[in-house]
């Protein structure tokens, strides 16, 4: 796991419930070290994907390469996207339309298996769930790689979240803009962070 933010505690919190061995790293040395001791993972300041399944990228997208490129040789390794790339006021995307943040990634490490995956969930939901309003919360991924895909839905099963297949990993072009449209309901409009995509008949 890379980054100690809001994500990244709520996504260690739940890996650590679901028994999996956590590794966490981050450019924040002693928030990573702590969040690390707070659930029973291992911290490591330097080649923090070595023997990793999965590698789950949880800074800002802006971040993203640079921490991904920090945490050693990711040839052939699943990397878990579950950035957005929002703009500084968080009311609008940076790119879009004929690519995404998860494309980008891929771009970048053409020899991993890039999954995009919950980011279209608030870290609170993450923190509080793995139920709202009494019902599993969604976890929408997209992907190219049909190993990798499988292993990020048995990874989302783990957590008690539902896995919702959105195909390829260019549908990540949806579920960016569909995470920023949450952000604009959960504090643009201020209807707060229980806000989260659900779709009729999923569950």
């Amino acid at each position: 796991l890379i980054g100690s933010g809001n994500m990244g505690s709520g996504l260690a919190k739940h890996i650590s419930k679901a028994a999996h061995s956590l590794v966490i790293t981050g450019r924040n040395a002693a928030k990573a070290s702590e969040l690390a001791r707070t659930f029973g993972a291992t911290f490591k300041d330097k080649a923090a994907a070595e023997g990793a399944d999965l590698v789950i990228v949880a800074t800002p997208y802006a971040d993203a390469v640079a921490a991904l490129r920090s945490a050693g040789d990711l040839n052939g390794k699943v990397i878990v996207d579950i950035t957005n790339p929002l703009t500084s006021d968080y009311m609008g995307l940076t790119i879009g339309h004929s690519t995404s943040a998860a494309e980008e990634i891929q771009k970048a490490f053409p020899a991993a298996k890039v999954v995009k995956a919950f980011n279209t969930m608030f870290a609170q939901v993450l923190a509080e769930g793995p139920t709202l309003a009494g019902k599993a919360v969604p976890a929408f991924f997209a992907g190219d790689d049909a190993g990798a895909k499988e292993a990020v839905k048995t990874f989302i099963q783990s957590m008690g979240l539902v896995p919702v297949d959105a195909g390829g990993l260019k549908n990540a072009r949806y579920l960016e803009p569909l995470a920023g449209l949450n952000v604009y309901f959960g504090y643009g409009a201020g209807r707060g962070t229980a806000i989260t995509p659900a779709w009729i008949g999923i569950q």
